[in-house]
């Protein structure tokens, strides 16, 4: 555990700065700064220097013939300054590892340094012949160097979050109520009050625009490049950039109640979170101290039997330096911190770790239907106009007859006049059960269903007909506009319209190997069957489960489970709760409701289920980071601890400590530039 409370990783920046979030499995580091290691690593350079060249040893292969005054005092004085300064920090990391029982990389270090030191001051009063200060001094100084590269690598993944706490201005503007416009502190903000933002400044806190309109740059919350046009009644999200106009906000949350600082809590929470691979790196970092130290005693064991306690002092010292497991300690944490990073720049929330590193097995995805497939609200998808009626005519006329109406039916029609827009209409009234009447140019229209027909004795033109029972089958809605008396003008198909990239949502999903495409919905399975042919479904192969009450969708994920089948949920409201849970990956999108939100491993913070596709890419990528990792920087050790034992010393094969040190940061580096690699994965939207 770490040894201090991680700061809360929902606060704004503005009251923690500076603050990081602790990784599981590598808490080991917990308060090391890389500017600390940095300084320490230049410093301990510069006295390294001199003790290399004052060694005989070194000076001897250079054929440097110096000699100079206290010669001999180099090596111990700044040889200890090395060691008691620049070791300091692993010093007090193997105390801290000692005290909770959880050796590892940090007691392995300390172990070297420290038989090293004790080796050096035993040359200098004579009881070994070893010129080792220098060795002591190039140890020390290639840890920090180490150390110092692993902290920046993984301090650079953790910038997201403090990214993400800097999208929040400083100051807000708060409408007093009478009108006057004052700058007070984001902190100072509470629930009710209405904020000016200007163009080109951030939204200081969620809420509802109750004056204006604007183009929002919403990127930083959905990784959708394109600004989106934010009016009266729509909400708004803290961080988000107004583009163009001025907009008055009623703000409905701030704080951690805002969906940034839940957004900051996610990608903590997945940085942070354990896994199977962490399991076993944590678990092979813990025997590696006790193999590291089994191999140093057999090795002076065996050396000093040979009649060589020199050598067994340099091989035990060499053993422990090469066991340094900077880079299985890296392995891990560097590629969630990454992985979690690069995905929540996409607009990939990670809630839980465990899900994004099964989601690499789901071989079965099911769709909740409306609002993730489908956009969740109505638009007419067809139009036929009674005969001698003209199109135009016929969508203008029923729009300004519904101009006055809340049915989202009603505003489907008003959106679809465009920029024509609908006809002037007065007298506007509601037909309960039937539609709505209106008059329009001092003639009298009504807009309704087969009920408004009924009631009216009318029947339809043979020209519209075949279309609306058409329409029908296909489990549309369809209104007719009709001139009163008993003249039909014309009829419309209102859908709730599949998403585009649903289309290639699917797509990508089954290129990427995935099985099974399922989709779930409380419709008609003629509405259900007509969405699934619209996105290209397998007959046989995928599965479409219709009229599914609330309730009984989380059996219907048990039911794929049963098959041997790996789910993946995705759903975006209350009643995807459930199902959400059971599944083996949860997935909410849209950013849903909070109750998905909660039940979900994943969350996908726009509404492009494109994104279920980016998930798995990088569950695939990451994974795969992990195991080639976790393979080299086990491997490295089983090649290297023989080596640094002597085992080929007959041979002339012999690694120093100092080159034993130099490997073990090579080592960090590789698994670090690899780690790095997963930058290059592609998360956006595939091509078409």
């Amino acid at each position: 555990m770490p040894a201090s409370s991680p700061p809360d990783p929902g606060r704004q920046q503005h009251d923690a700065p500076g603050a990081t979030v602790q990784h599981a499995g590598h808490d080991r580091h917990a308060g090391h700064d890389p500017e600390l290691f940095r300084l320490r690593f230049w410093a301990c350079l510069v006295l390294t220097v001199p003790v290399v060249l004052a060694s005989h040893l070194v000076a001897d292969q250079l054929g440097l013939n110096w000699d100079v005054p206290a010669r001999s005092w180099v090596g111990p004085v700044l040889g200890s300054v090395v060691f008691w300064w620049g070791g300091w920090p692993f010093l007090v990391g193997a105390v801290r590892e000692v005290r909770d029982r959880s050796p590892g990389m940090m007691l392995l270090v300390a172990m070297a340094i420290t038989v090293a030191y004790t080796a050096s001051l035993a040359t200098s009063v004579g009881v070994f012949d070893l010129d080792f200060w220098w060795e002591l001094a190039a140890l020390v100084t290639i840890m920090l160097l180490g150390h110092w590269q692993e902290m920046k690598a993984i301090g650079q993944a953790r910038g997201a979050l403090a990214a993400l706490a800097a999208l929040l201005p400083d100051e807000a503007e708060r409408v007093a109520a009478d009108g006057r416009v004052e700058a007070v502190p984001v902190t100072g903000l509470r629930v009710g009050d209405v904020v000016l933002v200007r163009p080109g400044s951030r939204v200081p806190a969620d809420g509802r625009i109750v004056n204006g309109a604007a183009e929002l740059d919403e990127s930083m919350i959905t990784g959708e490049s394109r600004p989106v046009v934010r009016s009266v009644g729509d909400r708004v999200v803290a961080g988000t950039v107004a583009t163009d106009s001025v907009v008055r906000v009623r703000v409905e949350a701030v704080g951690e109640q805002t969906a940034l600082a839940g957004i900051q809590r996610m990608v903590a929470q997945a940085q942070g979170s354990g896994g199977r691979a962490q399991l076993l790196a944590d678990r092979f970092a813990a025997a590696l101290f006790y193999v590291a130290t089994g191999t140093a005693v057999l090795t002076v064991l065996v050396w000093t039997a040979l009649g060589d306690p020199d050598e067994a002092v340099v091989r035990a010292v060499t053993v422990l330096v090469i066991a340094c497991p900077h880079a299985l300690g890296l392995a891990i944490p560097l590629v969630v911190a990454l992985s979690t990073a690069l995905a929540a720049r996409s607009g990939i929330l990670v809630k839980d770790r465990l899900a994004l590193e099964r989601m690499r097995t789901v071989d079965a995805v099911l769709f909740d239907k409306t609002g993730t497939l489908t956009r969740g609200e109505h638009a007419v998808t067809d139009l036929v106009p009674a005969s001698g009626a003209e199109r135009d005519e016929v969508l203008r006329i029923a729009a300004g007859v519904e101009s006055d109406s809340e049915h989202p039916l009603a505003r489907a029609i008003v959106a679809a006049a465009g920029a024509a827009g609908p006809a002037p209409a007065a007298g506007f009234r509601s037909l309960p059960g039937r539609g709505v009447q209106a008059t329009i140019e001092g003639t009298e229209y009504a807009v309704g269903g087969p009920a408004l027909l009924r009631e009216l004795g009318l029947s339809l033109p043979a020209e519209l007909e075949a279309a609306t029972a058409r329409w029908s089958a296909r489990g549309a809605a369809v209104l007719h506009l009709v001139r009163l008396p008993e003249t039909v003008l014309g009829a419309f198909a209102l859908t709730d319209e599949v998403r585009p990239e649903a289309r290639r949502a699917v797509d990508e999903l089954r290129a990427a190997g995935v099985r099974t495409i399922a989709m779930i919905t409380g419709d008609a399975r003629s509405v259900a069957d007509a969405v699934a042919a619209d996105l290209g479904f397998r007959p046989g192969v995928d599965e479409v489960f219709a009229e599914v009450l609330p309730a009984e969708k989380d059996e219907r994920v048990a039911e794929l489970q049963r098959r041997g089948l790996t789910v993946a949920m995705v759903g975006d409201g209350v009643n995807d709760a459930p199902a959400l849970a059971r599944a083996d990956v949860g997935i909410a999108i849209g950013a849903g409701t909070d109750v998905a939100i909660e039940s979900a491993g994943v969350v996908l913070a726009s509404s492009d289920p494109r994104g279920v596709g980016a998930v798995l890419r990088m569950s695939r990528a990451s994974y795969q980071k992990m195991r080639q990792n976790l393979a080299w920087a086990a491997g490295y050790n089983v090649v290297a601890l023989p080596l640094a034992a002597g085992v080929l010393a007959g041979g002339g094969v012999a690694l120093s400590p100092a080159l034993a040190a130099l490997l073990m940061s090579a080592s960090t580096i590789v698994v670090a530039l690899n780690a790095q690699l997963l930058r290059r994965v592609r998360l956006g939207p595939g091509p078409g």
